[in-house]
């Protein structure tokens, strides 16, 4: 296999990977829900992947600060999977934050592929910002996100960094 080949059906498996994550989240969530009720079936979830964000920031953003939002985001879009290409984005940078408009996410993509109502795909793109949550929270960073909901349209989340001790958001 040639590289290009290579690349582009390392790209696919990873795609179908986070459409995996998706499906897990969505089923995990339908079954703790028929048991819980869906209130705490999203907290107990929301929870955990929490947890799962600042174990990843614990690794992936150690070396900065409270007061490193902009760096903090451009170290984040470094590492985006694919190069960026699975979770295109419009950022907007300032001095002291940076935000990042997601226009396209597997996770969503998974969920509205599978049929998903509008109102649950916005409890579950709510569980999986979590995750967002967790990772940047755990900086110090002032973090900002609004999860999609049917009112939202097109795209998906909205996430902006500030740093803590930045005067205006």
């Amino acid at each position: 296999m040639n590289d290009e080949r290579r690349i582009e059906t390392l790209a696919r498996e990873l795609e179908s990977a986070f459409r995996n994550r998706a499906d897990l989240y969505r089923l995990l969530f339908e079954e703790l829900a028929a048991e819980l009720g869906e209130a705490k079936a999203e907290t107990i979830l929301a929870a955990a992947i929490q947890k799962r964000g600042r174990e990843v920031a614990a690794a992936a953003f150690a070396a900065f600060g409270p007061n490193d939002a902009r760096a903090i985001g451009e170290a984040f879009l470094a590492i985006s999977p694919d190069g960026g290409r699975m979770y295109p984005t419009e950022v907007e940078r300032q001095a002291q934050s940076i935000g990042f408009r997601v226009q396209r996410c597997p996770l969503k993509d998974a969920w509205t592929d599978a049929g998903v109502s509008d109102d649950r795909l916005a409890v579950l793109c709510r569980i999986a910002g979590a995750f967002d949550r967790g990772l940047f929270e755990a900086t110090g960073v002032r973090f900002e996100n609004t999860t999609w909901t049917p009112a939202h349209g097109s795209g998906c989340c909205h996430i902006r960094l500030t740093d803590r001790d930045a005067e205006n958001r």
